[in-house]
């Protein structure tokens, strides 16, 4: 049986789950200073985390549904938050499934992470 909505994550990147379809991987990479991050899109950077008050992110380019621009951005920018506060894997998966809910999106709380890790 086929997932139908949910993130699956492979270390810190992650594909959001949508009707069965796969969109990413969204993941991010530190700036040479280490104080911001840049957020990718299949590799394509689509916006930059300097502070939790300065940051910018436009998945338009990329053309893909709302719905995963809006869940995309909001995983991303939790696992940000939650590698700065020093969570660990368990307590940001928990964090993220929360907030999914909490937000209106709890059809994509469903998270999957690779055996391996």
């Amino acid at each position: 049986m086929s997932v139908r909505h949910g993130i699956s994550f492979e270390g810190n990147k992650f594909w959001v789950i949508h009707r069965t379809r796969a969109f990413g991987p969204f993941d991010y990479e530190w700036s040479a200073d280490f104080l911001g991050m840049e957020m990718t899109y299949q590799g394509d950077k689509f916006g930059e985390f300097c502070s939790t008050d300065e940051y910018f992110a436009d998945l338009k380019p990329f053309r893909i549904p709302l719905q995963v621009s809006k869940v995309g951005t909001l995983v991303l920018g939790l696992v940000m938050q939650g590698l700065l506060s020093g969570l660990t894997v368990e307590e940001r998966d928990r964090q993220v499934q929360q907030e999914l809910v909490s937000r209106g999106f709890g059809q994509f709380a469903r998270i999957m992470r690779r055996l391996d890790e």
